[in-house]
């Protein structure tokens, strides 16, 4: 069975690995200054300022959840959010995480809410009890999807009014496969597509793979900043897929549908549309996560080693992110803006109904070359963020879409360990050059990050042309540095679109693309390299504390 997608890049995929952490992008948007006291704001609908934030390559929805937890920290705005991916599935997924973000906490607590969040978006095989709800929601957004009405009404912080009609169709056969319309463990075979891309990706390293992965480890990873990361957690998520074991690990046995992704493929002469997994097998998931802190006594060492492991910090931060969500985002979400109900609430027996603060507006797969044609797009934006897979999509045209004064944020590849060093400083010369050539300029003053690659728009952004949200005329301040967001891997995130096909015979004896397309302007690949999630990884050593709820 096949599911439309575009042709995704190695670095693009649905899995989360290899991702660096979540990013405020509210702060990013922001000059550095203290926080704002959320109950000086009083300002009516009109007068809030809207942030429209355009993001190429984001795959999971962590920084929009980073950026909406952390906003109530920050002069209060109305949030748009222009989501561009190059695959359906990865859309798919930003629909899925943010309905359990945004669950009723009288139907879901918050244990149970992180725990399933983090089941799905980072372990190839799921809990029954789990599965059960991807299944639910899945079948219930099959039917939302080609019903704009009911959809408005029922999810109104999402916006498909960009989609073409053909990728609305695709999107809703994506969620009706997530929701078992194919039967049986056959129809996504997660463990021997798993295996599969481990026996391509090491080759005759293969039989010693626990040597391969302790190297890559302590050699790689621990180098560039992850060495909370512990042996026996990333064995076993390079051996399984499954990274977060939160009970028995006999509980781990359903394919998680959300990982896969379609394909076109070369099989006898004929292309043929296969679906598989072809998210990242090299970094994986914790980097998003797993390695960053506001709470120091997680980080502490004892005799050298961490006291904490990247699931157990992991496991916190996302406690933490989705604590925050239920207290700012869902009552806004669902009940509007608290100040105006009250005041509707004295005033008369109804209470005005609020815009909801935030929308998330998916854009059309192929629009990224086209942006600029629409005057809609035209210097609209206030902060550009860019995955380390769409950096060939930054241009001039694109840099157009930027309001005078505006931010671009890149992720670099830090945490991608089939990249050797000298590979990653050649990335990160290349963004930027492509930066410089789309019309920004470096941002100075903050501490350099290797995660992150940040940049202002230069050039006309005279003081009295500036959008309200940028608050900034002259060439922005400091470096914004991200709080700290447990890195949402290098993923996360973190891993390539799942491309996916299983071709009628050998379904995965298939080459796994490497990382060329994400070096494709700078570096030429090093040899098999897996598809690694776009890697973007906060610094960490920039953070705040997260405010008491």
């Amino acid at each position: 069975m096949t599911t439309a997608s575009s042709s995704p890049q190695a670095h693009k995929p649905t899995s989360p690995g290899g991702r660096p952490s979540a990013l405020p992008l509210a702060k990013s948007s922001h000059p550095a200054g203290p926080p704002v006291d959320p109950d000086s704001q009083a300002e009516t609908e009109h007068e809030t300022p809207e942030l429209n934030v355009l993001l190429l390559g984001s795959v999971d929805g962590r920084h929009l959840l980073r950026t909406l937890a952390r906003a109530a920290l920050w002069p209060r705005r109305r949030f748009h959010f222009y989501v561009l991916e190059n695959n359906l599935e990865a859309v798919a997924r930003h629909i899925l995480i943010f309905s359990l973000a945004l669950e009723d906490p009288e139907k879901m607590g918050l244990q149970e809410r992180s725990e399933t969040f983090l089941e799905v978006w980072g372990n190839a095989l799921l809990r029954p009890p789990v599965a059960a709800f991807v299944r639910a929601q899945a079948g219930r957004l099959a039917h939302l999807v080609p019903e704009p009405d009911r959809l408005a009404e029922q999810l109104p912080w999402l916006s498909l009014g960009a989609l073409k009609f053909r990728e609305r169709d695709a999107l809703e056969a994506v969620f009706r496969f997530w929701a078992g319309g194919e039967k049986g463990p056959e129809a996504f075979p997660m463990s021997r597509l798993w295996d599969s891309r481990l026996r391509q990706y090491l080759g005759s390293r293969y039989d010693a793979r626990h040597g391969v992965s302790d190297w890559d480890l302590h050699m790689k990873l621990h180098d560039r900043g992850a060495r909370v990361i512990h042996t026996r957690e990333f064995r076993r998520w390079r051996d399984t897929g499954v990274a977060f074991e939160l009970r028995d690990s006999s509980a781990y046995h359903v394919p998680n549908r959300t990982l896969a992704s379609g394909r076109l493929l070369s099989h006898r002469g004929e292309r043929v549309a296969a679906r598989g997994y072809w998210g990242d097998i090299a970094t994986g998931p914790f980097v998003a996560f797993g390695i960053e802190a506001d709470d120091e006594t997680l980080l502490r060492t004892s005799n050298g080693q961490p006291v904490k492991t990247a699931c157990e910090i992991t496991e916190h931060n996302v406690a933490e992110l989705f604590r925050e969500m239920a207290a700012w985002g869902h009552p806004r979400a669902a009940e509007g803006d608290p100040e105006q109900v009250q005041g509707g609430a004295e005033g008369s027996s109804e209470p005005a109904p609020a815009p909801e603060p935030f929308t998330v507006h998916f854009l059309s797969l192929d629009s990224a070359h086209t942006l600029h044609h629409k005057s809609c797009y035209m210097g609209q934006f206030q902060l550009l963020y860019v995955a380390c897979g769409m950096v060939h999509l930054l241009s001039a045209e694109l840099g157009a879409c930027v309001a005078p004064g505006g931010r671009l944020i890149v992720e670099l590849a830090q945490f991608l360990v089939d990249l050797r060093q000298e590979q990653l400083q050649a990335f990160s010369s290349r963004v930027g050059e492509l930066a410089q050539a789309a019309g920004f300029a470096p941002q100075l003053g903050g501490k350099p990050s290797d995660t992150f690659a940040r940049f202002y728009k230069a050039g006309d952004s005279a003081p009295g042309h500036e959008d309200p949200a940028v608050e900034s005329g002259t060439p922005p301040p400091e470096v914004l540095a991200p709080p700290l967001e447990a890195t949402d891997p290098p993923s996360e995130d973190r891993t390539q679109p799942l491309e996916s096909g299983n071709p009628p015979s050998e379904p995965l004896k298939l080459t796994s693309e490497s990382q060329a397309s994400l070096l494709e302007a700078s570096v030429p690949p090093t040899g098999s390299q897996a598809p690694k999630s776009e890697n973007q990884t906060v610094p960490p050593e920039t953070k705040y504390p997260i405010p008491d709820i």
